[in-house]
């Protein structure tokens, strides 16, 4: 009786390792910016939460710029113009939005879009 032999071959197990290199190196690339994101998520709140009755713009833009500092966020990341308030029925809204390129090979770039709003508490100054 013949056994019949199972399993992968050397192409098959060359060809699985190549699709997972891709991804890990992809994973890699990716990973670092979701995780700043989430720096920003967690500094937003922090910003939102300690109240910003009579602070201007420009204050609450120093202010979250330096507890970015704290979260790891690259002072390139988020210039002062991506900080915006807008006013929602009376409510202050937070909002951030940026973009992030990240280089992966050759000519090729991830171009990352990041966007996060959150309720102010207290009145805005001018």
């Amino acid at each position: 009786m013949k056994s019949k032999q199972s399993g992968i071959t050397l192409i098959g197990f060359l060809f699985i390792l190549v699709v997972v290199g891709f991804f890990g190196f992809m994973a890699m690339k990716l990973v670092p910016s979701y995780t700043e994101f989430m720096g920003v998520d967690k500094a937003m709140n922090q910003v939102a939460s300690s109240g910003v009755e009579g602070k201007s713009l420009d204050d609450i833009r120093r202010d979250l710029m330096f507890k970015l500092g704290f979260q790891y966020v690259d002072d390139a990341t988020i210039k002062p113009k991506d900080i915006t308030i807008t006013r929602d029925n009376g409510a202050a809204q937070l909002n951030v939005s940026y973009d992030k390129r990240i280089p992966f090979m050759y000519n090729i770039d991830f171009l990352l879009h990041f966007e996060k709003s959150v309720a102010l508490q207290g009145n805005v100054g001018g």
